[in-house]
């Protein structure tokens, strides 16, 4: 597949972000969407009009690894190996474990169906949050009368974290696992919880706001900055502070760390997928 190069400018006194060089990985999708690095060590991210999961391993090319799933989005894994998919048609979160069995996780709370789970995050110890909000075609046939952030149990408990007015949509924690960032789309925020070692949420808050764009899907680096697909992909520090921005010609969607060194930042936006290696590792999921 041929790479074609991208190009981005900035330099920041907190941290070099001078002389990074993005290319275009791969290229020729519907939607793409949700990318996450597996510990196997290899990529994944959805095409979620086509219904496909795409798999990545590096050196090789990017193939289908599961297909006929209900407009697959956001993904995730676990520190076994298993993905973690969001379905938004399907309005339900499944689980795939390494022989390619679906386990259905969640697919309504209180009786009612989600409105179509978006983004998903796994903490090492087991414990699940996602998002569920409505866009489009959710919108007609929605059961909730909320946006939900919502966590599951390592033992498969499910709670909810927040019922919003406003829609949510995509989730990360930050190092360490005790604290979870939460994109804001209808607000142009990112909203951040406390959770601590049951998983238990608390003291919300507005973090981030005034965002150019829809904010979408976000991850963290292991200092703590928070890289969020919106407009462009723009870093901030945890205080607001703007310290980067990734310009594209297609909007981006989605992001995660990920390669052997967990220091390349993919990019999922429209009909492709971009990458840029930083000099910060992601934070850690598992």
């Amino acid at each position: 597949m041929r790479i074609l190069p991208w190009l981005f400018l900035a330099t920041v006194a907190a941290q070099d972000f001078s002389n990074l060089q993005t290319e275009k990985a791969f290229a020729g999708y519907r939607f793409s969407e949700g990318p996450s690095w597996s510990p196997d060590k290899f990529l994944v991210f959805a095409d979620t009009p086509a219904n496909h999961l795409i798999k990545w391993v590096p050196g090789g090319k990017p193939e289908i690894f599961k297909d006929e799933l209900a407009g697959p989005a956001g993904t995730a894994f676990d520190a076994q190996g298993r993905i973690y998919v969001c379905e938004g048609r399907g309005r339900r979160v499944v689980r795939i474990d390494k022989k390619g069995k679906v386990e259905v996780l969640a697919s309504e709370f209180e009786g009612k169906r989600f409105n179509g789970p978006n983004d998903i995050v796994v903490r090492k110890d087991g414990n699940v949050w996602f998002t569920d909000p409505a866009f489009g075609y959710q919108s007609d046939s929605r059961e909730l009368d909320f946006y939900g952030i919502f966590h599951i149990s390592p033992r498969g408990e499910l709670d909810v974290v927040a019922r919003l007015k406003t829609r949510p949509n995509g989730v990360t924690l930050g190092p360490g696992g005790s604290a979870l960032y939460v994109t804001d789309s209808d607000r142009h925020a990112i909203l951040a919880f406390d959770v601590d070692k049951h998983g238990t949420a608390s003291n919300q808050r507005t973090l981030i706001s005034k965002i150019d764009g829809v904010p979408d899907g976000l991850r963290c680096d292991d200092k703590g900055h928070i890289y969020v697909a919106a407009r462009y992909v723009y870093v901030y520090t945890t205080a607001g502070k703007l310290l980067h921005t990734f310009e594209f010609n297609e909007k981006p969607s989605n992001l995660t760390f990920a390669d052997f060194d967990y220091q390349t930042l993919y990019i999922t936006a429209r009909t492709s997928v971009y990458r840029v290696h930083l000099d910060v590792k992601g934070a850690q999921p598992y």
